[in-house]
């Protein structure tokens, strides 16, 4: 029986076309390739291009993603030192650190695999961390009480540990508390608690205030009397000047008794017309008569005015 020649071409083409293929793969700049002979790992290779390869069976060649790959945990319940029950979710970020180590141990390089075996550890660091912590560390009126990230650090610690010490091959980047619960049945009490937590911090802020006040109505004081003892001082001194320069006025006033008496009668004359007063006397009655001396100057009546 003849062979058809133009199926003999075809089927040539599509050797020469695909058989290269068993010879080589591609690895991307997200992979790393592990290398199996026959069957057992015998190389990886992270960095991306082409590379060559002997042909199934001999080698065959798997592929892991090494970006970062995350997960959440359940939200479930966590007994605390102070016998309070939280729920508590986490969110974990994790890679293949060391691929000929992580393919074997888990079914091939299976990452729901991983992430099962991984998600224990994590239950188990969480309870373990959170039973080391009270109810105030996780909610709090007062965010300076609340230890966050001291948790999420704890916990992080422990899962790396186990990690390490069960030679997983994978890197933990991250966890981190992504939602917190409460049980129905403790809701009130939780409720009371921040409310007394709350009234407990206004009468903290309101005793400090209160104490402050003090301190500034005390410098205040303080700094009023030092200003009335120096104004006293300054009157004083003042006052002393103001008693020497009479004491010698006074002086001269004694060896001439006329400028004495004159000086008299004009404060006398100065006060009686201080205000807008009008008095009625004699103007020989002292101080008036010193108005004698003085020349006063009337005004000249107009022209075709009656006077």
């Amino acid at each position: 029986m003849k062979r058809n020649p133009l199926f003999i071409v075809i089927a040539l083409v599509l050797i020469v076309a695909f058989a290269p293929l068993l010879f080589v793969f591609q690895v991307r700049q997200s992979e790393v390739a592990v290398v199996t002979l026959f069957g057992r790992p015998h190389r990886t290779i992270a960095e991306p291009g082409l590379k060559f390869r002997l042909p199934p069976p001999i080698e065959n060649v798997y592929k892991l993603d090494q970006r970062i790959q995350n997960f959440e945990g359940e939200l479930e319940e966590t007994k605390l030192p102070d016998q309070n029950i939280l729920l508590v979710k986490v969110y974990v970020g994790w890679r293949i650190e060391k691929p000929e180590i992580f393919f074997p141990k888990f079914a091939g390089g299976s990452i729901p695999v991983a992430e099962d075996s991984l998600r224990a550890l994590v239950r188990s660091a969480k309870n373990e961390v959170a039973g080391q912590h009270p109810f105030s560390d996780f909610i709090s009126a007062d965010e300076k009480e609340m230890k966050f990230t001291r948790i999420e650090s704890e916990i992080l610690k422990r899962v790396q540990d186990q990690v390490s010490a069960q030679n997983y091959g994978i890197e933990v980047k991250f966890v981190q508390i992504k939602k917190l619960g409460l049980p129905e049945n403790v809701t009130q009490k939780v409720f009371e608690r921040m409310q007394s937590e709350r009234q407990r911090l206004i009468s903290k802020i309101q005793s400090s205030g209160e104490e402050e006040a003090t301190k500034i109505k005390s410098a205040a004081d303080r700094q009023a009397a030092t200003l009335l003892t120096e104004a006293d001082g300054k009157a004083l001194q003042i006052r002393s000047q103001g008693e020497a320069e009479a004491i010698k006025s006074l002086a001269i006033l004694q060896q001439n008794t006329d400028l004495a008496n004159l000086n008299m009668r004009l404060s006398a004359l100065e006060q009686m017309l201080k205000e807008k007063t009008t008095l009625i006397l004699d103007q020989n009655t002292p101080p008036l008569d010193l108005l004698h001396s003085l020349k006063f100057k009337t005004a000249e009546p107009t022209p075709g005015s009656n006077h």
